[in-house]
């Protein structure tokens, strides 16, 4: 790393040659556990050499209680990498049902962030039109850019909230023009490629009561990828990938010249590589589908894998996913992007297991259902959910909360024990994942009682939160 040099590294690959990673941040959600308390943002200690290894060090309670904190991002990442004038020091906390945006600060003491700023609703309601703020990424301008799911009433709208990286003031949206998807969640931008491309989950007024069958077919949920001019910020174009199929993170290739990359599709679990065509326009078709298990004992008589987490390794070799209701997460080899190879597979949690309430009748896939998995005597209740690869590509950790209403409904033993944090040990060469038996954060022992623990980030960056440009 250039020492006069900014934040981040130069390159993915660079960054791979980065430090390993001593702390994450993960936010832990009380909203729907019966304990009407804030969320907070846990310190976790993940250095094998600390005598508080996998333990929570610090917890940062959030001012309001009600908030759902879900996903993070940073005031600068790597897109600044030659400016030495910025720091990544300020960790950005959008709430996704309250629609507050907290700034905190995590350069002044790493292991002990405290807040900087509170960003109320209203300054986002007014001054954009948008509600339910999911996505942040920095950008190379000087601003953060968050994405939403739709509009202060609940209706679904996709759009794009713009803060100044500095004052956390908010700036108004980045979108221009009268169109707009009808829908939003994540996104990911290329420059190179003049294009962002951002997904669909569903109406935000119809998500908050839980998933019912009864909304699918009614144009509730996510079907399209959104395709956006980056540089004129105009909505482009729609690439269908099913009906309610729900597509949730979207990861362009880290390689900043690369024009393709991978989506998850929750609802149809099935993964979507997108790609620029020779017109010069965008197109997707599915490289992996999960098949349904047919079922006995469950909310429906299939039961799909549920894909809710995906990554790419920063070498673009590797692609990781997490099955959350199968409770497999799954390692496909993709150097080739168009036929990728299953590698690496471990079931972590999930609904089928044996001596369970549900019974698989017909499975494609395995010959048996699962041992209920424990690890360090604890029976682990959920699924694998949110996932974040080491910047070597050697540890993969694994969290088990996805949104507490739907926690609530599908995992009620999540609610009850609080949920927790893996540590998978990876191989880099000829692909596999291993549980390490030593790592287990409990967060169903937290002093304000059992927490939803979701999205991962470490200080120095990681392969979800950094876009080269």
């Amino acid at each position: 790393k250039c020492g006069s040099c900014g934040p981040g590294y130069a390159s993915p690959l660079d960054a791979m040659k980065g430090p390993r990673e001593e702390i994450i941040y993960v936010p832990c959600i009380y909203r729907n556990t019966g304990r009407n308390i804030p969320d907070f943002l846990a310190t976790v200690d993940v250095d094998p050499k600390s005598p508080c290894y996998s333990q929570v060090i610090h917890r940062l309670p959030m001012p309001n209680v009600g908030d759902e904190l879900h996903h993070s991002g940073w005031n600068v990442c790597s897109s600044c990498f030659w400016d030495p004038t910025r720091k990544r020091n300020r960790l950005v906390l959008p709430s996704l049902i309250s629609s507050r945006i907290y700034v905190v600060d995590v350069g002044t003491d790493p292991r002990a962030p405290r807040l900087f700023k509170v960003v109320n609703p209203e300054d986002v309601f007014w001054k954009c039109g948008l509600g339910y703020p999911h996505t942040s990424h920095c950008l190379g301008s000087g601003e953060v850019m968050i994405s939403t799911l739709g509009d202060p009433a609940g209706n679904g709208k996709g759009g794009f909230i713009l803060l100044d990286a500095e004052t956390f003031e908010v700036k108004g949206t980045w979108e221009k023009g009268d169109e707009v998807p009808p829908m939003g969640y994540d996104f990911w931008y290329q420059p190179r490629h003049n294009v962002l491309i951002s997904t669909e989950w569903g109406v935000p007024k119809i998500l908050g009561y839980g998933f019912d069958p009864n909304d699918l077919g009614k144009g509730r949920y996510g079907r399209r990828l959104n395709v956006w001019d980056w540089s004129t910020h105009r909505y482009i174009q729609a690439i269908d990938v099913g009906e309610d199929s729900a597509p949730l993170e979207i990861r362009f290739l880290h390689d900043p010249s690369a024009s393709q990359g991978f989506v998850g599709c929750t609802i149809s679990s099935a993964i979507h590589r997108f790609y620029k065509t020779e017109r010069g326009d965008w197109a997707a078709e599915k490289v992996i589908q999960v098949p349904s298990k047919k079922v006995e004992g469950w909310l429906l008589p299939e039961m799909p894998g549920f894909i809710t987490d995906i990554l790419i390794s920063l070498d673009d070799r590797f692609l990781y996913f997490s099955n959350w209701i199968h409770g497999d997460v799954r390692q496909y080899d993709i150097s080739d992007p168009r036929n990728p190879r299953l590698v690496g597979q471990v079931f972590v949690g999930g609904s089928i297991a044996k001596g369970g309430p549900v019974r698989v009748c017909e499975d494609e896939e395995l010959q048996s259902q699962p041992e209920p998995f424990v690890i360090q005597g604890k029976k682990v209740a959920g699924g694998p959910q949110m996932i974040q690869l080491s910047l070597d590509g050697k540890r993969l950790y694994v969290s088990t909360s996805l949104y507490s209403a739907w926690d609530r409904q599908f995992y009620p033993d999540l609610i009850r024990d609080g949920s927790v944090m893996l540590q998978l040990d990876v191989d880099t060469e000829k692909g596999g994942l291993a549980v390490n038996p030593k790592f287990l954060v409990d967060f169903g022992k937290e002093p304000g009682g059992p927490c939803l623990a979701h999205e991962m980030r470490y200080p120095g960056g990681d392969c979800t939160s950094d876009i080269w440009v």
